[in-house]
């Protein structure tokens, strides 16, 4: 078993007339929180869509373990074990909470079906979606809707969990919950992979950092390296902490 669930190998993305991703080489550890950073326009959510067979690969490789998936659909990939989670998040504001959580248990048919177990530990992370179960997901606050999201992700065992941006326009209170329970899947043995803006955040939670800019990656390391020195901060990510 290969110690990297993720490695992305030269990856190029165009979009229409555009070259957005110039050569990725990306590696997510397995059972780590690997953080994919960089101004805003550096090719990040590209990358997660990339990965997700949003759009596709116009060179290189991506494979997930062992399987190479560059040319999967977006349906195969998640079959896989793959749960994304996108800015957006991707909420259907009309139905419930609880028809959002079923639609993406595809295992069930009814809300009794999805495991019990299993939601309990998620309304344990996020007491919110157990608290407004039967309330219009519309209706939630953005951090709400921020934990429904993330809780529609895990509802089924997940080998790999892409996130961008859990904490962006959360309240200071919200993200330090949301720091929490991405701790506990990462110690549930979940790999994660989140992109971020919020440095603070980054180094509370990451393994590995990866730092993007021109659609490339021009650092990879860990967090705790990045995190303690403010030259290689201000010359990557233009930060002054």
């Amino acid at each position: 078993m290969s110690a990297n669930l993720l490695t992305l190998s030269g990856v190029h993305t165009h979009i229409a007339a555009y070259h957005i991703l110039h050569g990725v080489d990306l590696v997510v550890p397995r059972g780590q929180l690997t953080m994919l950073l960089g101004r805003n326009g550096a090719g990040k959510t590209t990358t997660l869509r990339t990965v997700m067979g949003l759009w596709q690969a116009s060179a290189g490789r991506i494979t997930l373990g062992d399987q190479d998936i560059t040319r999967l659909s977006t349906p195969q990939i998640a079959s896989l074990g793959v749960a994304y989670v996108p800015e957006n998040m991707g909420i259907f504001a009309d139905l419930t909470v609880k028809e959002n959580m079923l639609l993406a248990a595809r295992s069930a048919q009814r809300a009794s079906q999805i495991d019990e177990a299993r939601l309990q530990w998620i309304f344990k992370l996020f007491p919110a979606v157990e608290k407004f179960w039967n309330h219009p997901a519309g209706k939630l606050s953005g951090g709400q809707k921020q934990m429904l999201a993330v809780s529609r992700a895990i509802v089924e065992p997940r080998e790999l969990l892409i996130v961008d941006e859990p904490s962006k326009g959360l309240a200071p209170a919200i993200i330090n919950n949301m720091i929490e329970a991405f701790g506990q899947l990462k110690a549930s043995g979940v790999t994660i992979l989140l992109v971020e803006q919020n440095f603070n955040f980054a180094k509370r939670l990451g393994d590995r950092v990866a730092v993007m800019d021109n659609g490339q990656i021009v650092h990879a390391g860990a967090m705790k390296e990045l995190a303690e020195d403010e030259s290689l901060q201000q010359k990557l990510l233009g930060l002054a902490l």
